[in-house]
């Protein structure tokens, strides 16, 4: 098999494709046959980035370290740098990425982002570790952006849809414009713990949770009979949320550590607001878990 080749992975109820490109999850199949996960249409042309070393965008896109500046594009470049396989398992493989001089030209700093993904019957974890391989502070954030068919089931229309979380999630969600941080907030969408899903929901792009109260939460259609997911987190301290208003069929749900640069931010990287910030020789680890199934 070629390095490039993807590699599928299986439990007893659930298949999972992973491509070293981004080391993207590209496929959650339940063994009925439901495809989970957006297969990359279109409407957007990824499936489950990881986004590293930032989430959102840099004002202007440029990050300044120590009197030098760096081009970053939005969520990062591990979406799309290749990873290498360090296991390629039954159930479970992992990928890793390291600095190198291509990653050091846009950003100087010594890491190591593993990526392990370990298929269960009904769902699949997701474990992220970021070690700082340097000799410095490392200022970096850490997101996951899977996208999920919307409607899960064809047939059922998208309204029917909503996002049941475990705690009540009364406090005001914030917006970007041009993939910039507001400073305004608007008040929360979230009804007690449900958040009813409408495309119009997205009409000023992501809806997110800063912080987040819930550890998990559960995408469903109302009552009806048919797929459902439940994404619960460990170690992410905000959630995004995001579709297109134009019709397009996917729905991501997204953990993250940290979030877009303020509009009006203009100071050195390391003080961007919602970074961690990992001693030299020291990691941080982080995940999600994704369970599927069918009611």
């Amino acid at each position: 098999m070629r390095e490039d080749d993807t590699h599928t992975i299986r439990s007893a109820g659930l298949t999972a494709t992973i491509k070293p490109q981004g080391a993207e999850m590209c496929s959650l199949k339940h063994k009925d046959g439901t495809e989970f996960v957006w297969q990359a249409g279109p409407a957007w042309p990824r499936h489950a980035p990881l986004l590293f070393p930032i989430v959102g965008r840099l004002v202007n896109d440029e990050m300044r370290h120590r009197g030098k500046t760096y081009r970053m594009t939005q969520h990062g470049f591990a979406r799309d740098s290749h990873f290498k396989w360090l296991e390629r398992g039954d159930s479970s493989c992992a990928l890793v990425l390291e600095d190198s001089e291509a990653t050091r030209a846009l950003y100087p700093f010594a890491f190591r982002l593993a990526v392990t993904y370990a298929l269960e019957v009904a769902g699949i974890e997701v474990t992220l570790k970021v070690v700082n391989t340097g000799e410095e502070k490392l200022p970096v954030s850490l997101g996951g952006h899977p996208a999920f068919n919307w409607p899960l089931q064809a047939g059922l229309p998208k309204e029917s849809y909503a996002l049941t979380f475990t705690n009540e999630e009364p406090s005001p969600i914030r917006r970007v414009e041009d993939g910039l941080l507001l400073a305004a907030t608007d008040p929360s969408p979230v009804r007690g713990t449900v958040l009813p899903l409408s495309e119009s929901l997205f009409t000023n792009d992501a809806v997110i949770l800063d912080p987040v109260n819930s550890h998990a939460v559960r995408y469903a259609a109302g009552q009806s009979a048919g797929p459902w997911l439940k994404m619960s987190w460990r170690g992410f301290h905000e959630l995004g949320i995001w579709s297109k208003p134009t019709g397009a069929p996917f729905l991501c749900i997204e953990p993250w550590r940290g979030y877009a640069s303020p509009k009006d931010f203009d100071g050195e990287f390391s003080d961007k607001p919602g970074l961690m910030h990992i001693a030299p020789g020291a990691e941080e680890e982080l995940s999600y878990r994704i369970e599927v199934g069918s009611s």
